[in-house]
């Protein structure tokens, strides 16, 4: 999985790609050429005491040097720029992905995973990456060469190294085979980690009400705990893997020295010739450690990359049409015939068979218990995600094949949860439409009951918003969705429990006000006061998913008995009926 994403996510990178593995080479090539030079200014220049010979060749040593210095910048420079292009690359296809994912697909992941695989993933395999090119390219050139030049200097020597590298190679990969399932382990921890810290952060007040700080703090303290368990666990592999490694270096050039030593004092062998031979081990066993350090990286980057591919290969179940329609005949009729949603591996569906109709100029109500299907009937309106059966029509074309941006401007959703992002109430507004006027702003506050505390926030359509809107109330965060949804201007507005937060005359005026602005719109309202929606042109009443009755206020108090039992856990027999 790991090269494959690589593989894919490295070809546009040919070019700079090339010019690391060639930097490297010449890099790698000057490093070996070093010992050979030091090897004859011991034995040609040292040793017969010709200082001149000893300057000469030491400018050269200088000169391939500097080559080195300059190559090696080089390729880092290139390196780099590619690693971090890589890691780019897959952010933004990540985040293209979750853009295009339906709420079935974000909450089979859950946002906590998400970051993490955006951020967290991501960043373990651009470190390879980097790696890779600063170290990994660089590793076989040298081994390789190394063992050559070590031939050339003492063949009988070299036969250390059919024991040495063996014997190094064994040692790392029974510790990196250990490694692996850890490393996968540590990746889920740290989701929870995110997970439990999310979850906490967002619902502070509710922690705070109930003074549950003690408990959220061994929650936390419980997946931290995991979390550093886990991450010890392959800390202590890796202090075992470094100390092994040069065990087996220091013992390797302590041998070195001993045969080394009887082939000098047997005349086979020269002082300069074992200097290089002892230069060149020590690239080998650097060349294996790197390899080595690249090894340790490697098993935690193909569990991100796994975890990157799950994302990347999950398709979205709400698909752009192939040839989508782009206009519309009828503006603001909805209409959906026999629409059913169903979970996967939920044992019953969410809806079933649902029927209704909305047309401009009225407003269409939906009510029902709690879990009842309301909000996931709105949700297939936008495409949310898409019906598993049955039809959800815009003026007669199915939502499946309307043009996306089409769709988006001849509907707008006011969520039962309204988010609103950081930055400036003008920001917030202006999301529904970025070209419209100040004036435009303030009508829609107008009308959404929202002016008046607007006014009164320094800045005014300035004003500061922190993220999820937490600097305002539940009341004002609903009226600057509505507002919002009112300067986008769509044909079919709506409202998934929009009202919920405002006080009861708050909740009449902007519903008045609300008429007046949508009066030739289509406009649904999902509400669970039967005070909102008892005025509505037609109510349908939801249970279990299924519609149980259709029909005026009046109508179904007469013919429905869940409409009559909802009403009735409201208001009096004499305020239902008045």
């Amino acid at each position: 999985m790991l090269i494959r994403l690589l593989r894919d996510r490295l070809r546009p990178y040919g070019r700079p790609v090339a010019l690391v593995v060639l930097f490297q080479f010449v890099a790698t090539l000057a490093t070996l050429y070093l010992p050979t030079l030091n090897a004859d200014i011991i034995d040609n220049g040292v040793v017969p005491g010709d200082t001149d010979y000893v300057l000469r060749v030491g400018a050269g040593m200088l000169g391939v040097s500097l080559v080195q210095i300059v190559a090696q910048v080089a390729a880092v420079y290139f390196g780099a720029q590619t690693a971090m292009g890589v890691g780019r690359d897959i952010r933004a296809a990540i985040f293209g992905q979750v853009m295009d994912f339906s709420a079935r697909e974000v909450g089979q992941f859950g946002a906590p995973s998400l970051i993490t695989r955006t951020t967290n993933d991501v960043q373990q395999v651009q470190m390879l990456v980097l790696m890779t090119f600063l170290l990994m390219v660089s590793a076989p050139i040298m081994c390789v060469g190394g063992i050559l030049l070590a031939l050339r200097q003492d063949v009988p020597l070299s036969s250390l190294l059919l024991v040495i590298v063996p014997v190094l190679l064994i040692v790392v990969s029974l510790i990196i085979a250990r490694m692996r399932p850890l490393f996968r382990t540590m990746q889920v921890r740290i989701d929870k980690v995110n997970r439990v810290m999310r979850e906490q952060i967002t619902g502070i007040r509710v922690i705070r009400a109930f003074v549950r700080d003690e408990r959220e703090h061994a929650r936390y303290g419980v997946a931290n705990e995991e979390l550093t368990d886990v991450s010890l666990r392959v800390g202590r592999l890796m202090a075992m893997m470094f100390p092994t490694v040069m065990l087996v270096v220091n013992v390797s050039s302590v041998a070195v020295l001993w045969f080394g030593g009887h082939r000098i004092d047997s005349g086979a062998m020269q002082v300069g010739a074992l200097t290089a031979f002892l230069s060149y081990l020590m690239q080998i066993l650097m060349a294996i450690m790197m390899a080595t350090f690249m090894f340790v990286m490697i098993p935690r980057a193909e569990v991100c990359a796994e975890r990157i591919d799950e994302v990347l290969s999950t398709p979205a179940s709400v698909h752009v049409p192939a040839e989508p329609v782009t206009e519309l005949a009828r503006h603001g009729y909805l209409e959906l015939r026999g629409a059913d949603f169903h979970y996967p591996g939920a044992e019953a569906p969410v809806l079933s068979g649902v029927s209704l109709a909305a047309r401009p100029g009225e407003v269409t109500a939906v009510i029902g218990s709690t879990g009842s299907g309301k909000t996931t009937l709105l949700g297939l309106v936008p495409r949310l995600f898409d019906a598993t059966g049955g039809e959800v029509l815009v003026d007669g074309v199915n939502v499946r094949d309307l043009d996306p941006g089409l769709l988006s401007r001849t509907v707008g959703l006011v969520p039962q949860k309204p988010y609103l992002f950081s930055g400036t109430v003008g920001s917030n507004l202006r999301y529904g439409n970025p070209d419209a006027t100040d004036e435009q702003l303030w009508a829609a506050l107008e009308v959404a009951q929202a002016r008046d505390f607007v006014e009164r926030m320094e800045g005014g359509l300035d004003a500061p918003i922190a993220q999820g809107g937490t600097n305002v109330s539940g009341g004002q965060r609903q009226r600057l969705a509505i507002a919002r949804v009112l300067v986008h201007r769509p044909e079919i507005y709506l409202f998934d429990d929009s009202f919920s937060a405002l006080d009861y005359a708050t909740d009449a005026a902007l519903r008045a006000a609300l008429a007046r602005q949508t009066a030739d719109a289509t406009v649904v309202i999902v509400a669970q006061r039967v005070s909102t929606i008892r005025d509505a042109d037609r109510i349908v009443v939801l249970d279990n998913g299924l519609v149980v009755g259709t029909g005026t206020h009046t109508e179904l108090m007469d013919t429905n008995e869940t409409y009559r039992e909802i009403v009735l856990s409201q208001l009096t027999e004499q305020e239902a009926a008045a």
